[in-house]
């Protein structure tokens, strides 16, 4: 009797499942992934980053150290926007880079080589915006009375506890660089400045 019973109750149908109680709703579809904007310079402005600020390589009071410093400018001023001689000439500049001894100014011309200076030695090439020729003999200029300068590179150096700039004029109307057709170099010199 209680296998019949046991039969009976394996033998009884299971209840059907449960029906959902009601069809879901469909919900609205996934938003699409944000696409990446494209910028439009009508409507929006993008700021960039500051290029870093070239810093001077030397600035001072200097006395020229060769014939060809007195006569081109006598005593210098150097700031950071001009360079003032004594004997009247002055040029107002911006500072346009900052290479190496080692870089070229014009096709197998390096600045190590004109100025007498060490390959890894810091240079400050200096654009000459606007300039005046000295006053008593304006054909001691840098570049004499016929071709303005267009670039200043100065270095500074130690020799014992003097600071030494080194200079060169450069002619030309294309940056100075390796591929640079038309850059001449006007003059060379040097000025000293005691260490304080």
């Amino acid at each position: 009797m209680t296998a019949t019973l046991a039969l009976a109750a394996a033998c009884t149908p299971e209840p059907p499942p449960k029906a959902p109680e009601a069809a879901q709703a469909p919900s609205a579809p996934a938003p699409a992934p944000p696409s990446v904007p494209e910028p439009d310079p009508s409507t929006a402005t993008y700021e960039r980053a500051a290029p870093p600020t070239l810093q001077p390589v030397v600035l001072g009071d200097f006395q020229p150290g060769d014939p060809v410093g007195e006569a081109s400018t006598g005593a210098v001023k150097i700031e950071d926007g001009k360079i003032t001689g004594a004997n009247g000439a002055s040029f107002v500049t911006e500072r346009v880079a900052l290479v190496s001894g080692d870089d070229q100014f014009a096709p197998n011309q390096r600045y190590a080589d004109a100025m007498m200076i060490e390959p890894r030695q810091q240079v400050e090439l200096r654009h000459i915006v606007q300039q005046t020729a000295p006053g008593k003999m304006p054909g001691n200029a840098f570049c004499g009375s016929t071709a303005d300068a267009s670039y200043l590179a100065l270095a500074k150096v130690m020799d014992g506890e003097d600071e030494v700039v080194k200079l060169i004029a450069l002619s030309g109307t294309t940056l100075p660089a390796a591929a640079a057709q038309d850059v001449k170099l006007c003059a060379s010199t040097h000025y000293f400045s005691k260490k304080k």
